[in-house]
């Protein structure tokens, strides 16, 4: 998590010691956040996939939903399951905004929201949607 480093802190300095830095060493994860940028609140039940692409295969490790606070109650992809490589999260909007009244035409202009992304180092990655019913954002949050 700290990078071996000297500051001018003397107490610091113990810790941030070479040989104290493989404890230091962070672990990677994923998690999520889903909000509702039309009407201002959490985005919840929303259905979410998670992939690992190996080249041209599409590996489904979990399916998840989000809760009241538009997160999922674990991580998406917890440390004992952290690999460096490609992923993908798949969002299906459609019925939630379907259900909120929001979008209600058909076919819907948004309905599954794919969004592939690749994680690299061991670290906390949050991939955050935000969401409306003719468009959506997205990036690596903290």
């Amino acid at each position: 998590m700290f990078p071996c480093l000297k500051t001018r802190n003397k107490g610091l300095n113990s810790l941030f010691r070479r040989e104290n830095c493989k404890e230091m060493r962070m672990t990677g994860y994923l998690t999520t956040h889903v909000l509702d940028t039309a009407r201002g609140c959490p985005a919840a039940g929303i259905k979410i996939e998670l992939y690992r692409i190996i080249g041209e295969t599409r590996e489904h490790l979990k399916t998840l939903h989000t809760n009241d606070d538009g997160r999922t109650d674990e991580q998406i992809l917890p440390e004992s399951e952290f690999a460096s490589g490609t992923y993908e999260l798949v969002f299906y909007a459609g019925a939630y905004l379907d259900a909120t009244g929001v979008a209600k035409e058909e076919p819907r202009f948004l309905d599954v929201v794919p969004l592939q992304f690749g994680m690299s180092e061991a670290a906390h990655y949050h991939v955050p949607l935000l969401l409306s019913p003719f468009g959506y954002s997205t990036y690596r949050g903290s």
